[in-house]
């Protein structure tokens, strides 16, 4: 079975940043040749409304035929405010609590994201599967691109 991996928006744009693009690439890769399906919502779609012109570019001249849409809904959205009211993160990460939701609400293999203050932090990963479990969904994997693509 092929995994389903939610990229997040900094995903998208680590291709550009020199830190992050060896990994990001190889990820893209693994993404065009089927090894893996990348799920992304309209959020990122939205976030990236804001981003520079090569990192749109990038998401555009991607074939989406590996790739699977998903849209924010009312399950998502109250899964996301859960973790905001249990304190796993402050108030102006609501777009990475309904990052976390949707992947965990449309059963995403893994979460992949280079945002490790607010997403791939092992206290934080504690606090999102902390509320999963309590809402009777099994607990996310999240990840850097850099140990899928070690490890993949």
């Amino acid at each position: 079975m092929i995994p389903k991996m939610y990229f997040d928006t900094s995903v998208f744009g680590g291709v550009f940043d020199q830190e992050f693009e060896e990994e990001t690439k190889k990820l893209f890769e693994m993404v065009k040749t089927g090894e893996i399906v990348c799920m992304y919502s309209d959020i990122v779609e939205l976030e990236l409304e804001t981003a520079p012109k090569w990192v749109k570019e990038h998401f555009r001249n991607l074939s989406h035929q590996a790739m699977a849409f998903i849209e924010i809904d009312e399950t998502s959205e109250n899964l996301a405010r859960q973790y905001l009211i249990e304190g796993v993160v402050g108030k102006t990460s609501l777009d990475d609590c309904r990052h976390i939701a949707m992947a965990t609400v449309h059963k995403a293999d893994f979460l992949v994201s280079w945002n490790f203050k607010h997403i791939v932090n092992v206290f934080r990963i504690q606090g999102y599967n902390a509320i999963n479990l309590k809402n009777g969904y099994r607990p996310l994997e999240i990840r850097s691109p850099k140990d899928i693509v070690s490890h993949g």
